[in-house]
């Protein structure tokens, strides 16, 4: 049987800008039906890596080859608008591209890829801008669509979204240290793997220590003594230093900022409202009807909802850069807002980034004594001190926003609100956050469609409804999926059993309120025998994925199931508690 041609194939590819090696004679094949994310640190090359695929910028050495008649689609992460009106062709005709909002450009741009049904998709940062119903229809879309009635969709994506990944990747490739690794599963199995190649790089990395240490020895003696040796022990030895003297340099990095003292009163909302008016259709979009609401201390609020539901806007009224329609807010005297703008910072390219940080503070007090200098806090932001000294101008687009987050954090406020502050930052960047937003001693208000992210941080979340409907949900994001699953279940049933003569007897109702319906018994023996067969299909699921000994294709099909196996387990659970709650 003749071998089957790969979509991509790359081969020793390497790449630098200036004296930066970004990677160095990397090699791989994209076969049809994979689904690859690609992930590395901000700075090492993604976005440049598929550049150079698509033929926007040439690479130093290697060789691409790719298959003859694909119909090949790229979208990039930052599109200028002439870029994005050719990208459109007609549609950009029925409507003005530019009054659009980020996420609503972003989502257009996404179906015209998409409905031009491409061979292989190219994506740079898909979830950036959208909203989190938009993330999960992609979701969805990108796991269930065929071309020309085969499901083949084969993707290249560089993203950071954890839970994304999780769901559509079959496969990662993780650039790191001038090289490409490859993984054949989704996230979770990304991080156990990685973890042992770290572990096993670091064992190798000590046993050449110790080997060098002898060699050096040997080294030092007199001229003499070396000249009657072999040379390519002489030869070794210099190998041998280089290897001995690498450093991981994915430090265990801890963020520890001192927030500002903060009182007990932090704000409160009285009857706020605000409305737009749209000019061109007269139309009335209610942001805020009648909102009250008391922030206590310490509190961690998330806010999700569909773009244009007035997330943003929301934070625009509580600092006072948009004026209320009416009612007020009443700010603590100790409040000291740190704000992360989705827009980000306009940053002198002509300056360094440790002047950036310089012009702020020399010096950084992080609480108890202890101060940092302004290169010593760079660092925790993941800058090494030769990046210190790049100009703004080099850096990439998540390098500007870790810089921005570091001008935010470093005046120590005790109240940060952060708008969309994982678009670009590159996962080690994310985890740092998450750790210090968790052990953060101030208040925090976070917008993102992040649902890893949100998940982590936050203790409950407003839900945007639009037309000024803001639910207080106390929970994160992925306890409010769940119960609205589980409450659009419950009205299915109850709409169900309204039919029925006995739902309909209001006696009968009284008589059997606290105890289960034939129809409920059944469904929790029902339960009680699922619950076991999915927790057992998990346990064979995650031994599956982590041998390491199965097929790739058997990789993504199980790696799939996992997710469907825990969600179903999620939402039996929830609804097994209701049940044995109500025969109790």
């Amino acid at each position: 049987m003749a071998a089957v041609t790969p979509y991509l194939l790359v081969e020793n590819l390497t790449k630098s800008v200036g004296s930066k090696v970004l990677f160095s004679n990397i090699s791989f094949a994209v076969n049809k039906g994979q689904r690859i994310a690609l992930i590395a640190r901000n700075g090492i090359g993604k976005s440049t890596l598929l550049d150079i695929l698509m033929g926007k910028t040439d690479y130093d050495e290697g060789k691409i080859t790719w298959r003859k008649d694909l119909k090949v689609k790229y979208l990039p992460q930052r599109l200028s608008c002439e870029e994005a009106m050719r990208l459109l062709g007609d549609k950009a005709k029925e409507e003005d591209f530019k009054k659009l909002s980020g996420g609503q450009q972003k989502k257009l741009l996404l179906q015209q890829v998409l409905d031009d049904e491409p061979d292989i998709l190219l994506l740079d940062e898909p979830t950036n801008h959208l909203d989190l119903e938009t993330v999960v229809w992609l979701e969805e879309y990108l796991n269930n669509r065929t071309i020309r009635g085969e499901k083949a969709l084969t993707i290249l994506m560089v993203t950071h979204d954890r839970y994304f990944l999780d769901s559509v990747c079959t496969d990662i490739f993780e650039l790191d240290e001038h090289n490409l690794y490859t993984y054949h599963g989704n996230y979770a199995y990304y991080i156990e793997k990685r973890a042992e190649r770290l572990e096993a790089q670091q064992a190798e990395v000590e046993k050449a220590r110790n080997l060098y240490r002898t060699e050096l020895e040997w080294m030092r003696r007199m001229p003499q003594a070396r000249a009657h040796k072999a040379q390519y022990r002489i030869d070794n030895f210099y190998e041998l230093e280089k290897k001995a003297k690498q450093q991981h340099q994915e430090a265990d990095v801890r963020l520890s900022v001192k927030s500002g003292y903060i009182g007990n009163k932090i704000f409160e909302a009285k009857d706020v409202c605000k409305t737009f008016i749209s000019p061109s259709t007269g139309e009335e979009k209610v942001i805020l009807r009648n909102f009250n609401y008391v922030f206590s201390r310490y509190e961690k609020l998330g806010i999700i909802g569909n773009n244009g539901t007035g997330k943003s806007t929301f934070i625009k009224l509580l600092l006072g850069e948009v004026p209320a329609d009416s009612g007020t807010w009443d700010i603590g005297s100790t409040v000291r807002f740190g704000y992360y703008a989705q827009t980000g910072l306009t940053f002198d390219e002509g300056k360094k980034v440790i002047d950036i940080v310089r012009d702020i503070a020399e010096v950084v007090d992080l609480g108890g004594g202890e101060k940092m200098t302004a290169s010593q806090f760079l660092q925790m932001f993941l800058f090494s001190p030769s990046q210190q000294y790049d100009f703004v101008g080099k850096l990439s687009g998540g390098e500007r926003q870790r810089l921005h987050l570091c001008t935010v954090l470093m005046r120590s406020p005790n109240f940060l609100i952060l708008d969309e502050p994982t678009n670009d930052l590159d996962i080690p960047t994310l985890n740092v956050l998450e750790e210090y937003l968790k052990n953060f001693r101030g208040c925090l208000i976070v917008i993102s469609h992040d649902r890893y992210f949100m998940d982590r941080v936050v203790d409950h979340i407003f839900v945007f409804h639009g037309q000024g409907n803001v639910q207080d949900f106390p929970g994160n994001y992925t306890q409010y999926r769940l119960e609205a699953k589980s409450k659009n279940s419950e009205r299915n049933e109850k709409a169900s059993n309204s039919q029925s003569p006995i739902a309909n007897n209001p006696k009968v109702k009284t008589e059997q309120k606290r105890r289960l319906s034939f129809k409920e018994k059944k469904e929790l023996e029902e339960l009680e025998t699922l619950l076991p067969a999915l927790e057992a299909e998990k346990a064979s699921l995650e031994a599956l994925l982590s041998g390491g000994a199965t097929l790739p294709d058997e990789i993504a099909q199980a790696s799939k199931r996992y997710q469907e196996v825990q969600e179903q387990l999620d939402i039996a659970e929830i609804r097994w508690l209701e049940l044995t709650e109500i025969e109790n």
